[in-house]
């Protein structure tokens, strides 16, 4: 269902009424290649559309957490990601209509002449890396400075992928990346979240979280800050 895409165009913003995250379970979800922008709100349908972009490096989880989200699934078999690709899915809140319209940028620096049509006009930026990999942490800087080029009031979101793979990792390998994955977020101003798409890890999570930023929603889910567990940290930052 994902597509690779070419060009995007901007459009005006808007907010839902509500003070609570409270995500209907009858979802819907869809893929296309038609134009997108950041949030769109359509009085007479009573819609908003979010757009969110993924960056990082190759290999980490971009596109398997897309479509975890958005379909459901996980594939183990790795497919490398040629340019952009391109999902929606929708979500019905109070008498709302929410679509995530995700772009996810393959992470081979060839294709980072593409990053505006990923940045541009985004309302969340998800960074990420892999836990398991220390050098695509460290990667996080440059995609930062790439990224805040082209889009300066995106929210910045830190994503840690393959917790599974991380939490059979030592103790000592552990807290050192959780360190300096807390240090990082710190700088950016950004919520932390380490995720698991094989094992449905804070999936759900990250997004209803950068539904609530977006739009200054409270949000209930509980924060999990302690050393050894899958870190959601949104609070206060």
């Amino acid at each position: 269902m994902s597509q690779t895409v070419s060009n995007s165009s901007s459009s005006s913003t808007g907010q839902p009424s509500g003070s609570a995250i409270n995500v209907n379970n009858n979802t819907s979800s869809t893929s296309s290649s038609s134009s997108s922008s950041s949030s769109i709100v359509n009085e007479e349908k009573n819609s908003v559309v979010i757009k969110v972009g993924m960056v990082g490096d190759s290999q980490i989880g971009k596109t398997s957490l897309m479509v975890k989200y958005v379909e459901g699934s996980f594939d183990e078999d790795y497919i490398q990601t040629l340019g952009v690709n391109f999902m929606e899915k929708t979500i019905s809140i109070r008498n709302t209509e929410i679509t995530f319209s995700i772009w996810d940028l393959g992470g081979q620096r060839e294709f980072v002449n593409m990053l505006p049509l990923v940045c541009n006009d985004a309302v969340a930026i998800l960074f990420m890396f892999d836990l398991s990999r220390k050098s695509t942490l460290n990667s996080i800087k440059e995609w930062y400075r790439q990224a805040r080029g082209f889009n300066k009031t995106a929210i910045p979101f830190l994503i840690g992928t393959k917790y599974d793979h991380f939490a059979a990792f030592s103790k000592d390998e552990q807290e050192e990346i959780t360190r300096q994955s807390r240090r990082f977020a710190k700088a950016m101003r950004a919520p932390l979240i380490f995720c698991s798409t094989s094992h449905s890890i804070n999936v759900q999570k990250i997004f209803k979280i950068v539904l609530s930023k977006a739009f200054d929603l409270k949000c209930t889910i509980p924060e999990i800050t302690g050393s050894g567990e899958p870190l959601l940290i949104y609070v206060d930052v």
